[in-house]
């Protein structure tokens, strides 16, 4: 018995990369799947409702049901559409993916407004959409039957573009630091009836590879073992542990996943402080003492020296 089985889950983005090894890895866990990709190119243009189409036919010759959707995650009512259609085909919700994204990447001085607000809704306002429409559903059939618990699970996506920096994402750096928040409050709204936990995955999809095509070496690339370090089929184990009921006391938590590693992401927090003796600082004071108080941090995690970490570059 697999340990998703007779479950029902939403995989936004599941057309391809990550949300495609997703999918068929809740399938083999006997997931029942709605897929939703609208079978955009990296950037958010276009739309290929087969994409869907084929991911769900993989995942029914794995024994689940599956049923594919078209929509955008950036429309608040469809998202609504969505949840309902779930529930509609397979009698309830138990699990919620957010995982769909685009990019337009650019340098901020030479990003477009547009550029900056469609990162956004894909990603944090997808997210927003997704999730408080699943969360509506969590808490209404909660109440009505105490005894489920944290039913309900959440696993939404960030970045390390979000948590510690990349040139040419500022737009996508915020959706996903902001993901990352959101995911802290959510859990801690939605505790009584679900679980609500973050991944942060570094692996080969079409926004590593297509969209950075200075990544495509790297991501490319085998440890001294022999194991393909950034293949997504390396982040789908976490998720379904998330979804899993084994997850029921995690929550709230950011983890990053590549090659044979899960990290466990703490987010911000004082590292260190200067005082005064009970008297306000002057600017001057902190002029003269911004040393004190920098000098203690710790270094700040750097992506570039984890790929170094991972492979040779």
């Amino acid at each position: 018995m697999g340990m998703l089985e007779g479950k029902t889950a939403i995989i936004t983005g599941a057309g391809r990369g990550l949300g495609h090894e997703e999918a068929l890895a809740m399938a083999r866990e006997g997931c029942n799947l709605v897929i939703n990709d609208l079978g955009a190119a990296f950037d958010g243009s276009g739309a290929e409702t087969k994409v869907a189409d084929q991911v769900a036919e993989e995942c029914k010759k794995l024994g689940v049901k599956a049923v594919a959707n078209y929509d955008s995650v950036t429309d608040f009512n469809k998202a609504k559409a969505m949840i309902d259609q779930a529930i509609s085909e397979f009698g309830k919700l138990d699990i919620l993916v957010n995982n769909a994204g685009i990019l337009r990447d650019r340098m901020l001085f030479n990003m477009s407004e547009q550029e900056f607000d469609d990162v956004i809704a894909v990603h944090l306002k997808g997210t927003f959409n997704m999730t408080r429409h699943a969360a509506a559903y969590f808490r209404e059939k909660g109440k009505a039957n105490e005894a489920l618990g944290n039913f309900g699970r959440v696993i939404n996506t960030a970045s390390d573009a979000g948590l510690t920096g990349n040139v040419g994402q500022t737009n996508y750096g915020a959706a996903k630091a902001g993901i990352a928040a959101f995911t802290m409050n959510a859990a801690a709204e939605l505790k009584k009836y679900a679980t609500v936990n973050c991944i942060v995955p570094l692996a080969r999809t079409r926004l590593t590879t297509d969209a950075t095509p200075q990544m495509v070496e790297i991501m490319n690339k085998l440890d001294e073992t022999g194991l393909d370090v950034f293949n997504p089929t390396n982040v789908a184990p976490m998720v379904v542990f998330l979804a899993s009921d084994n997850a029921k006391k995690i929550n709230g938590e950011v983890f990053r996943v590549v090659a044979d590693r899960v990290m466990l992401f703490q987010g911000w927090h004082t590292v260190n402080q200067i005082k005064n003796d009970h008297k306000p600082f002057t600017p001057q004071l902190i002029a003269e003492r911004i040393r004190e108080l920098m000098k203690g941090a710790p270094k700040k995690e750097n992506l570039y020296a984890l790929l170094g970490d991972l492979v040779k570059m």
